[in-house]
Parts: structure tokens; sequence; C-alpha cells
């Protein structure tokens, strides 16, 4: 048996003869093609395709068999099919019959109907990415009120561990950013202010706008990004590994064995170092004041007494907790959604960093609010 497919032709009175042989089949496509490709090329007024010698025909050399064909008509040139195997005829003819119809054409919608529409996918989407939040939520409610009421099940252990990572060991960046940003904020206060005589303002832009605002924004969002992405990759690694599924069959809850000392531990954790960052940035604005705008430390910190109260210190703090819970919840939620590739677990852990600082943000925007209607 001949499996090496062929296709010879000639031109007989301007009318291309081709004769095929050997075995038509997808396992031969490369070679099929460059022979249906030279038989496309010609230049003759008819085509006869001769397919007695075809030994084996699939789907695929079938429908090469019909494109052939259908170039050749659509040029509204003649061709004919001939010698065809009894045993072809109804896969051929399946072929034949596919495809005939022309592709319904796009209907056109109102730019105006198309912009409802993605807004209304746009507003379901967030309402779907909401769900694992508030369930997360809940479920973080619910283990918490059973340590309460049975203290001896609380991974204390677990807990100082990630109190550690979280916070003595995002010391160090954390006082660096918040001093670098405090001293962005002091050098650009001063050019501006001294156009107006008035860089001794510069003391309360940089002591109201640090502890209000600034400094528990940027720890937030930095703790998003360096401490929400770990626990997304790590709850996500367990997840791929079937370790969660283990806890489960054990009988325990990963809420409550894995995800309540994490929480936890953000949630004391932000609030010490937002006021290390706070400070830090008022150490940053003073040097800079100092170095940069010729004021003498000691005028800074009288200057810094009489523009900040302690309320000032109070909305930024009070801040703190909320927002590493929101991130918390956020980065465990992502973490738990993570599937069985690598992929999932690189896209998850991106969604959960995003997912922070935005809600972060919004909430920042919120207490702002909140603050301004109470006179706070």
């Amino acid at each position: 048996m001949i499996l090496e497919p062929l296709l010879n032709g000639r031109v007989v009175n301007d009318r291309l003869v081709l004769a095929a042989g050997g075995a038509w089949t997808a396992a031969n496509a490369r070679q099929l093609e460059r022979l249906i490709e030279g038989a496309r090329a010609s230049e003759a007024g008819a085509l006869s395709l001769d397919l007695r010698e075809v030994r084996a025909l699939d789907t695929y050399g079938a429908w090469l068999v019909e494109r052939l064909v259908r170039d050749w008509q659509a040029r509204n040139l003649d061709a004919e099919i001939t010698g065809l195997p009894e045993r072809y005829r109804t896969l051929l003819g399946g072929i034949h019959t596919a495809n005939r119809e022309a592709l319904p054409a796009p209907s056109r919608e109102s730019p105006l109907v198309s912009a409802v529409a993605g807004l209304g996918r746009r507003v379901a989407g967030a309402g779907h990415g909401l769900v694992p939040f508030l369930n997360m939520l809940g479920a973080l409610g619910t283990v918490t009120t059973r340590a309460l009421a049975r203290p001896y099940t609380f991974r204390f252990t677990s807990f100082v561990h990630h109190l550690d990572r979280v916070g003595l060991q995002a010391v160090p960046i954390i006082l660096l950013i918040t001093f670098l940003i405090g001293g962005i904020i002091a050098q650009q206060g001063i050019f501006h202010f001294r156009k107006f005589g008035a860089d001794v303002y510069v003391v309360d832009l940089v002591g109201i706008l640090v502890l209000r605002e600034i400094g528990v924004l940027i720890v937030a969002i930095m703790v998003a990004g360096r401490s929400g992405s770990s626990y997304t990759a790590e709850l996500g690694s367990m997840k791929m590994r079937e370790e969660i599924d283990a806890l489960h069959t054990m009988g325990r809850d990963p809420v409550e064995v894995l995800i309540l000392p994490r929480v936890l531990a953000l949630v004391i954790a932000l609030p010490l170092l937002t006021f290390l960052g706070s400070m830090a940035a008022l150490y940053g604005g003073c040097l800079v004041a100092w170095l940069y705008g010729g004021m003498a430390p000691e005028t800074f910190i009288v200057r810094l007494k009489e523009a900040i109260s302690l309320t000032h210190f109070k909305v930024g703090m009070i801040k703190a907790p909320f927002m590493a819970l929101v991130i918390g919840i956020v980065a465990c939620a992502e973490g738990l959604r993570v599937k069985g590739s690598a992929e999932s677990l690189g896209l998850q852990t991106t969604t959960s960093v995003v997912k922070s600082i935005f809600l972060v943000i919004v909430l920042d925007g919120m207490f702002a609010m909140f603050f301004a209607s109470i006179d706070m």
C-alpha cells in the first residue's frame, strides 16, 4: 500500500487533470498542503480530479479535496471529481454539504445600547467579585467568635509568627519609604510656600497630611503589596497542593487554622507600622526643612505642636485596623480562589494586590467624608 500522498497533474486541452494517490489523511497534512497549493495556482480553464488511487481518506483529506473544488468553482471554472471509490462517497458527500450557508451578518447595536450593556456587565462583575469578600468576612466573624468562646483553640504560635513577618520584618522598608515621602512633601511645600514668604506653614502641611492621610495610606498600600500578596501566594500554593482539602478531611476549618492568625496579625501590625511610619515621615520632613529650608529643628517642633492636635493622630490611627482587615480578607479570599495552575496563582496574586489597594483608597475616602461630617 502506498502511504505517501501523491498528486500528479497534466494539462489536456486547457483542462488540468490531477491523479491523486496514497494516503490523504491528517498524518500527511504538511505534504498535502503543498500539493494542494500547487494545484490551486494553476491557470488552466477546468479541473478533473481522479481519486481512484487514493488508498486512505479521512475528514481532513476529504476537506482538502472539497476546498480545491470550491476554489475552482468560485472562479466560475468547471471542476469535477472522478474515480471516487464507493467507500469514500458518504464521507465526501457529507463534506460537500457542509458550510454552504453564508454566515449571518453581525447585528449592529446602537452605541448607546452597547455602552449601557457594557456598564451593566461591569457592575454585575463587580457584584460577583464582592461575594467572596463577604463570604470570607462572615467566615472570619464566625471563627473569631468561636476563638473568643474557646481561647485554647486559637493558634497563638502561628499568630506570633505572622506578626513577626508582617510587622517586625516590615519595619525597615516602612521607615525608609515614609521618611522619603515626608521629605518630599516638605521639599515641595517649602519650594512653593517660599514664593509667598510662608515657609513656616510647611510644618502644618507635613504634620496634618502625614498624620491624617499620607502616613496610614502609604503604609497600607505597602502592606497590601508586601504582605497581602504573600498571603495570597501562600494560600494559593496550599490550594494547588491540596493541603486545604486535607484540612477539611481532618475535620479542621481552614479559616480558623490558616486565615484567622494571618488577619489578626495584620490588624495588630498595621497600626503599629502606621505609627512608626508617621514618625519617620515627620522626621524626614523636619530634616528637609532644616537642610533645604533653613528651618531649625527646634522651630519645626514648636510649630508642629501648634499645628497638630491629638485629633489628627487619632484620625489616622482609627483608619489603620479597618484597612488591615480589608487587606487581609481580600488577600485570603483571593488565595482560596486559586485553581490548579501556576497561571491562576499569578493572576489571583495580582488581583489581590490591585483589589486591596483600590479598596484601601476607597475606604480612606469614606473615612475622610465621615470625619468631615462629624467635624473631626
